[in-house]
């Protein structure tokens, strides 16, 4: 008697889309934004290897820093791969959203738009009206993805400006889906006893009390499954000598967005923040002596500062439905290091 086998194979086929938080992709590859715009702005911080590297050189700039000015750039899209690096390859999670993202021009806040976007999101960005040459080419980066995006310049210092901004991005959209408190700045100064007083106050305005204004507007806008996203950083849990007044307002926002998660919990609003660690931001260079640039990130966990394609995914997540779960919760993005 002869004995046969069969063999049978099953294949189990997965909607990949459906199950990824940060998909990727190989670059280059066709996508729906501009791969000249990639290529132009943001090859520099790039190894042929696939692998981002720290800052080369020494570089100073004034506050608030351009993107434009930076060497080298950040990487808006792209995040590190085996052999070459990977476009953020996006599921729809954000499709027929309407975003509002201050400090939207450059670094983080570019890459948030530009990425929110690629979701299916339309964006408003506010930005200082000296940033206009960085603020015109997220818009553009935007466009490139398919979506609108509506520029407002201003300082939300000022808290009619916030009132007004907000206002402006309702005549536009008529929809306020996620809100993105993004905007701060940080000076450095190394000895309390020469802390300069207008200046402590002068963060505290722009990185804690103008999101207390812009939320103020903008919640009486959102509904339940609304998203407000705050940009705290690593140093609100851990500190730093140079930057006692910035840490402090980091610290601030963490607290604000434990608590408002609370007040905002029964409404159906949720709110969380990002808690960054060294990123390379026009931030950086603005805030730091020319020489503490050169080698930025080199002596961190990972031997390099992070990029903002690296952070923004987190703000993905939070706004979309995959984190229906989460109220008052920070993600901390590359912890480790200066």
């Amino acid at each position: 008697m002869i004995r046969t086998t069969a063999r049978i194979t099953f294949r189990l086929i997965i909607p990949k889309r459906q199950f990824y938080c940060a998909a990727i992709r190989k670059y280059p590859a066709p996508y729906t934004s501009s791969a000249i715009s990639r290529t132009k702005f943001h090859t520099m911080s790039r190894t042929e290897s696939g692998s981002f590297k720290p800052v080369e050189e020494a570089q100073r700039q004034d506050l608030p820093g351009l993107e434009k000015d930076m060497k080298p750039t950040s990487e808006a899209t792209a995040l590190e791969g085996k052999h070459e690096h990977q476009e953020y390859l996006a599921a729809g999670k954000l499709k027929g959203n309407k975003a509002f993202i201050t400090g939207g021009d450059s670094g983080i806040g570019r890459s948030v738009a530009v990425l929110f976007a690629r979701e299916g999101s339309d964006v408003t960005i506010v930005y200082l009206p000296e940033e206009e040459a960085d603020a015109q080419e997220t818009k553009r980066m935007v466009e490139k993805e398919g979506k609108q995006c509506l520029l407002i310049p201003g300082n939300l210092m000022d808290n009619e400006t916030c009132r007004k901004a907000v206002e402006q991005h309702m005549q536009k959209f008529g929809a306020l889906h996620v809100l993105v408190n993004n905007a701060s700045k940080q000076v450095m100064c190394e000895d309390i006893a020469e802390i300069d007083l207008d200046m402590v106050e002068s963060t505290f305005r722009s990185n804690i009390l103008q999101m207390f204004a812009v939320t103020k507007y903008a919640v009486p806008h959102m509904e339940k499954g609304g998203s407000i996203i705050n940009t705290t950083s690593t140093v609100a849990f851990r500190g730093t000598a140079a930057m006692v007044d910035y840490a402090s307002t980091k610290g601030a926002i963490t607290s604000f967005t434990q608590s408002l998660a609370k007040q905002l919990m029964p409404k159906g609003i949720r709110v969380n923040a990002v808690a960054p660690g060294p990123v390379h931001t026009p931030l950086q260079p603005a805030s730091r002596p020319a020489e503490q640039m050169e080698g930025f990130g080199k002596k961190s966990g990972i031997g390099r500062p992070g990029q903002p394609s690296e952070i923004a995914p987190s703000f993905i997540f939070l706004a979309s439905k995959d984190a229906e779960l989460y109220f008052g919760q920070i993600l901390h993005a590359y912890p480790l290091g200066d």
